[in-house]
Parts: structure tokens; sequence; C-alpha cells
């Protein structure tokens, strides 16, 4: 506490100076606080230059893993389907042509729907 606790017998009247302080370094230190998080909320909300908060660059890449998984599901089933015609009907590369194209198609349709580029379709 203060010096003057010690010499005097009662510290009762040396613990309000302290605690108007006290008070003051908490309203300061809440005050720096709050300018801090708003600071942070506004980079959080640009794009990220590398020095951004973990969680929304955990965030992006969760995104950006979603997305670029659906492309090449898109690609991977239509070669597939292009691949099992080819087999059925003897159509040696048109069908793995024709499929695999389409299948980019609809990857990339796919992708633009969960980006938010394009509108959703599905009559909802």
């Amino acid at each position: 506490m203060a010096e003057g606790t010690d010499k005097s017998g009662n510290g009762s009247r040396d613990k309000s100076p302290d605690e108007a302080a006290l008070s003051a370094r908490l309203g300061s230190l809440d005050q720096r606080l709050s300018e801090i998080r708003d600071s942070r909320k506004i980079r959080t909300d640009q794009p990220a230059n590398g020095s951004g908060d973990g969680a929304a660059r955990a965030s992006a890449m969760a995104r950006g893993f979603r997305l670029s998984s659906e492309l090449i599901a898109g690609v991977v089933v239509g070669a597939a389907i292009g691949w099992g015609f080819d087999r059925l009907l003897s159509t040696s590369p048109w069908g793995l042509i024709v499929f695999f194209l389409l299948g980019f198609v609809a990857g990339v349709i796919n992708v633009m729907r969960s980006a938010g580029v394009a509108p959703d379709r599905t009559g909802r």
C-alpha cells in the first residue's frame, strides 16, 4: 500500500487516495483494451496480409480446402463416369473427355455457388 499506512495507526484514511488511483488506472486500462480490441476487429475484417488473427486464418484455410475439394470432386466424378461409359460402350477416349469437361464445369459451378458468387438455384 502507501508509505503512510505503516507510520500511522489508522490505514483506512490512506486507502481512499489509493483506491482512487487504482480506479483511475483500471479505467485507463479498460480504455486501452477497448481500443486494441477495436483495432484487431478492423484488421480481421480486412483481407489478411500475414499478420492477422490465427482464427481468421484458420477459417480462411478451411474455406479454401472446402472450395478446392468441391472442384476436385467434380472433376474426379466426371472422369470416373466417362471412364465407365468408355468401358461399357467401347468409345475409348470420347466418354472420358466429354465427362471430364462436364465434371470440370460442374465443379466450377459448385465452387462459385459455395463462394457466394453465383446465385443458388435450388428453388429455396
